[in-house]
C-alpha cells in the first residue's frame, strides 16, 4: 500500500489561491533525505510530514530545497487534513511539536486559529545588494531571529508592482525578505510579499512565518492588536493575525485539492 499525501490550500476559501501544501502522514518515521526527497518531487513551496506522538503529533516542513524551523501555512494545512480525515475531533485542539517548539491549533468557526510564536524584527541595515534587487526606496528595514528581512515601503500599488531581480536577491544571506505597506484595499490593515529564493521558492504565495513578524511590527506602528494582512502574490491570501504579548494567533482558511499516494 502506498503513502498517502494530500495537497491543501492554505489562507484561502478559494481553490487554486492561497499557498499550496503537501500533508504526508507518516506511519513511522522516515529519515531526512527521505522527506527532503519527497518534498523535491512535490516542488511546492513546503510539504509538512506529520507522526502520531503520545499527545499530538511530531511536525516538520521540508521545502524542496532544505527543512525549516517555521512554516504557518503546512501547520494550517495539516491541522486541516487532521480535523477533515477524523484524525482529530473538530472541537479538539491539536498539538504539534516542532523545531519552534509546541505550536497548537484549533477551529474557530470556520477558520483555523494557530499559536505561534512572534518573531519581532530588530532595526537594522541591510547589505545593499538586497535594497538593489528589489529596487525600492525603504521606509524601515529589520532582521529577525529566522533570518527574515523586513523591509517597509511606500505604498501599495508600488509593493503590487514590485519585479525583483530573484538571481541577485540569492547571493542575498538570509531565508527570505517580507516587503511591506499599509494598505489601502478596503478590509486589510497591511500587505505583504515575501521572496525565499535561498529556499528554492521564489515568491511565496502566502507566508504564516512571515506573518509572526508582520503582526508586532504592524501592531506597534497601528496601535493595534488585531489585525487583517492580505499577501499579494499571484495566488494571494488572507490571514488575521492578534498579537498577544509574546505569541501571535494567525487564523486563515483551507481548502483540500488532491488526494493521491506515494507509492516508493
Amino acid at each position: 500500500m502506498g503513502q498517502p499525501i494530500i495537497q491543501v490550500d492554505a489562507f484561502t476559501d478559494r481553490p487554486l489561491s492561497g499557498n499550496p501544501a503537501a500533508v504526508c502522514l507518516l506511519g513511522e518515521m522516515k529519515d531526512d533525505p527521505w522527506m527532503q526527497s519527497v518534498a523535491r518531487e512535490m516542488n511546492l513551496s513546503e510539504t509538512a510530514f506529520l507522526i502520531k506522538l503520545p499527545e499530538g503529533y511530531g511536525l516538520r516542513w521540508f521545502t524542496p530545497e532544505t527543512e525549516v524551523d517555521l512554516c504557518g501555512h503546512a501547520t494550517l494545512a495539516s491541522a486541516h487534513v487532521l480535523w477533515e480525515d477524523g484524525h482529530a475531533h473538530r472541537d479538539e485542539e491539536i498539538r504539534f511539536s516542532t523545531k519552534s517548539g509546541s505550536l497548537t491549533c484549533r477551529l474557530k468557526d470556520a477558520w483555523i486559529e494557530m499559536d505561534f510564536p512572534a518573531e519581532p524584527e530588530h532595526h537594522e541595515v541591510p547589505a545593499g545588494e538586497l535594497i538593489t534587487a528589489l529596487g525600492v526606496t525603504p521606509l524601515y528595514t529589520g532582521r529577525n531571529r529566522l533570518h527574515d528581512w523586513l523591509v517597509e515601503i511606500e505604498s501599495e500599488n508600488v509593493l503590487r508592482n514590485l519585479r525583483p531581480d530573484i538571481n541577485l536577491l540569492k547571493t542575498v544571506p538570509m531565508r527570505g525578505v517580507m516587503v511591506t505597506s499599509r494598505s489601502i484595499t478596503k478590509g486589510f490593515d497591511f500587505i505583504s510579499r515575501f521572496f525565499a529564493p535561498s529556499l528554492g521558492i521564489n515568491e511565496d504565495p502566502v507566508t504564516g512565518s512571515a506573518h509572526c513578524c508582520l503582526g508586532p511590527y504592524w501592531q506597534k506602528r497601528l496601535k493595534r492588536y488585531t489585525l487583517y494582512a492580505y499577501q499579494a502574490s499571484p495566488r494571494g491570501g488572507v490571514v488575521h493575525v492578534r498579537v498577544a504579548a509574546d505569541r501571535v494567533i494567525l487564523s486563515g482558511q483551507a481548502m483540500t485539492i488532491m488526494r493521491g499516494e506515494l507509492l516508493i
